[in-house]
């Protein structure tokens, strides 16, 4: 699988997740910028495929949502023609500003990190020395 077709699954599942609706597992009602504002580190980072978290501690109705979507991910890698094994990590690391940063690992080792802002999460653009305004990259 291509890496960056693992990127654009990174992306759908962490702006669904973002998304606060939950559709990926049904409707199910997700506040994780609320959390992660009202947590001391100020982040929550989701590991989407082991379920886990770092950084703030969710509630047990983010937990479940996060082991939720973890479960479903086979699912969604399915329908876009991967699997789960192709990554050897998938993590989003949502701040309470509304700031996202996505994190891929394929099985090669390739590593890419993309940032997002925003619901839906579009990538965060800056302006070059011409004036231009292009995709900020890492």
């Amino acid at each position: 699988m291509k890496h960056n077709d693992l990127r654009s699954i990174a992306h759908n599942i962490a702006d669904s997740f973002a998304s606060g609706m939950g559709f990926l597992i049904g409707v199910y009602g997700i506040d994780i910028f609320g959390e992660a504002q009202k947590s001391l580190e100020g982040y929550i980072t989701v590991d989407f495929l082991n379920g886990t978290t770092t950084g703030g501690t969710p509630s047990q109705s983010l937990a479940k949502a996060i082991k939720l979507y973890s479960e479903a991910l086979p699912d969604l890698c399915e329908k876009q023609g991967s699997t789960v094994s192709s990554f050897r990590s998938l993590t989003a690391r949502y701040s309470l500003t509304n700031h996202v940063v996505v994190t891929v690992e394929d099985e090669k080792g390739r590593q890419s990190t993309d940032e997002y802002v925003g619901i839906p999460l579009q990538r965060v653009k800056t302006t070059d020395g011409l004036g231009r305004i292009r995709t900020k990259r890492k």
